[in-house]
């Protein structure tokens, strides 16, 4: 009987390790999610920042000249 509470309780911890990991993969995939979605709104936002000052470096220097 020992033998089977002991097997029990390893079966049931690595039950609840398999959820654990398949909910930490998910929490992971989300968020891996979420960083890309910030990297492509980051690089609009660049992007549009150094067109807007190339803009106004090319206004001023024709103006200079």
């Amino acid at each position: 009987m020992p033998k089977d509470n002991a097997l029990q309780k390893i079966e049931s911890h690595e039950k609840l390790c398999r959820i654990m990991q398949k909910q930490t993969h998910d929490k992971i995939a989300k968020l891996e999610k979420q960083i890309n979605r910030i990297e492509s709104i980051l690089l609009v936002s660049v992007g549009a920042l150094i067109t807007g000052m190339a803009y106004v470096i090319i206004n001023i220097t024709i103006k200079v000249l």
